[in-house]
């Protein structure tokens, strides 16, 4: 039935965005392309889904076909979103010659013509993003440089840097070479700690056989850091028995100590320097909403006091609205990721940032303040579903830890 839905929605979608293009053409060459194009992506979508897929993900040529199938769709909506707009006139206009004019009919031939030809040039921006996205966005690394100041800071730590990396989805990647210049540019930014805030598969443990050796190569003075993200747990996929579901969750958990990195599961370590100390704290996924909830703050908090300087890992930034901005032992410093900034928005650094998934999540991307405890979350490494990014940029973040003051 959702396949039966779906098909008919596209069809009924293309053959109204098809009538932008025979307003603006008599040629049936164009009119045949067009119809054997959007055939050709509705049947490679359909193909690709009907192929076995132990991964249960959207890696390979199911994320293409998805991404092929989008850029297609929101381009045609956009074009029938004008169009329908346009009947509307028409039918209202019709009525009203009809009506109250002595006019047996109208005729807007003009308008539609320049109507059909905005609403293509409207609808090309969404189309050529969302390909671009896919063939370079995806890659498209950006260093994200904050400088947070504490009061309570221990003086050995200020200025100690934070590398955060998030939401790496391995089972998507395509690109070895891409991954290889992205793990370079992590360490290149020196910091004293790498912190990796979840999601390090879209499903199996399996899937970061091919990049073992290439995250192994992270490193950091204080060591890499990890926890684990909502798709870790392997939820997302059918196992024969909850036996191969637990068992792969056991080989994840090896994965990171493969690669050297120091897994959090609701816990806390400390990070010492010149006699003084800061906690590194965190918690496994807890997501409002259907979201996987494993996380326990009081747990991994234990023996900690509200004096101690904390900074805190939980994937899901949804906790740190439901409890840990608030929570009395003190967390000064959150890095979450999780949301990817829905890989789609408009963002121009200090002036304007938007994207679907703030409708959704109150903390979505970059560094937010309340009570005088700071979150940061990190719009991802990697990509999942859409095989590309547009406007949202694959993010490395470092994260500056000063003593006192903000300067005014």
């Amino acid at each position: 039935m959702r396949w039966f839905l779906f098909i008919c929605f596209y069809i009924l979608v293309d053959i109204y965005a098809f009538q932008a293009i025979k307003t603006l053409t008599k040629n049936n060459w164009i009119y045949i392309s067009y119809i054997i194009l959007s055939l050709l992506v509705l049947g490679n979508f359909i193909y690709q889904f009907m192929q076995p897929n132990p991964s249960g993900g959207f890696n390979g040529g199911r994320g293409y076909a998805m991404g092929f199938v989008l850029a297609f769709m929101v381009s045609k909506i956009l074009l029938t979103i004008f169009m329908f707009g346009e009947d509307i006139i028409r039918f209202l206009t019709a009525i009203y010659t009809k009506l109250f004019s002595s006019k047996t009919s109208f005729e807007m031939p003009s308008r539609r013509t320049f109507l059909s030809q905005i609403a293509l040039g409207v609808a090309a921006i969404p189309f050529a993003s969302l390909l671009y996205g896919m063939y370079k966005g995806k890659y498209n690394y950006k260093v994200l440089n904050y400088t947070l100041y504490f009061d309570d800071l221990p003086d050995a730590f200020d200025g100690y840097r934070i590398t955060q990396i998030s939401d790496i989805h391995s089972g998507s990647f395509d690109n070895k070479e891409k991954i290889e210049y992205a793990v370079d540019l992590v360490n290149q930014q020196k910091g004293d700690t790498i912190l990796f805030t979840g999601d390090l598969v879209n499903n199996k443990a399996t899937e970061m056989d091919p990049w073992l050796q290439t995250f192994s190569k992270l490193d950091a003075k204080d060591g890499v850091f990890s926890v684990l993200g909502n798709h870790d747990y392997g939820d997302y996929v059918a196992w024969e028995n909850d036996e191969a579901r637990l068992n792969n969750l056991a080989d994840l958990k090896n994965v990171h100590s493969k690669m050297g990195w120091n897994l959090l599961l609701n816990e806390h370590r400390f990070l010492e320097r010149n006699g003084e100390r800061i906690a590194l704290v965190g918690v496994e996924n807890w997501g409002a909403g259907g979201f996987k909830k494993m996380g326990d703050l009081d747990l991994a908090g234990k023996g900690l006091s509200p004096q101690d300087f904390k900074v805190l890992m939980s994937h899901d930034p949804s906790y740190w609205q439901e409890k840990i901005k608030k929570d009395a032992n003190n967390y000064h410093l959150t890095l979450s990721g999780h949301t990817h900034g829905m890989q789609f928005g408009i963002e121009i650094p200090g002036w304007f940032k938007w994207s679907p998934v703030q409708y959704r999540y109150e903390n979505w991307a970059g560094i937010y303040e309340e009570f005088g405890r700071y979150i940061n979350v990190n719009r991802g490494f990697g990509y999942l579903a859409y095989p590309g990014r547009v406007g949202i940029w694959p993010e490395i973040s470092v994260i500056e830890l000063r003593k006192g003051s903000k300067p005014a």
